[in-house]
């Protein structure tokens, strides 16, 4: 069986051949079979707790009570965190939270918003 490439775009699986194209129903999308741009392909991937693909600027969510490390603050649930950036590693997301600030989250514990 023929293994379609998942968009290079918003990463969806449900990508389906057109000529000699490829395109993706949920971003619509286009681009030709054997051509992704270096620039996608080396592009960290990163998905919120429901598998939605995340990207820098993004606003995310957090759905469960955070405590900060070194400290009495705690991140609630509801807290809506703006201009995300994915970093690598354990916790992929920098951000600053208003009231606590520069803090890294794990993409785990948010949802895109």
């Amino acid at each position: 069986m023929n293994v379609l490439p998942n968009c290079p775009q918003c990463g969806s699986e449900f990508t389906y051949e057109d000529g000699d194209m490829y395109v993706c129903p949920e971003c619509a999308h286009e681009w030709g079979k054997g051509t992704i741009s270096a620039e996608l392909s080396n592009a960290l991937i990163v998905k919120d707790a429901y598998g939605n693909l995340l990207k820098d600027g993004d606003s995310v969510t957090v759905i469960k009570d955070l405590k900060v490390k070194g400290s009495s603050d705690v991140v609630k649930v509801g807290t809506k965190v703006k201009n995300i950036r994915l970093v690598e590693g354990d916790h992929d997301i920098d951000c600053k939270i208003d009231g606590i600030g520069a803090m890294k989250l794990k993409s785990e514990f948010v949802k895109k918003a």
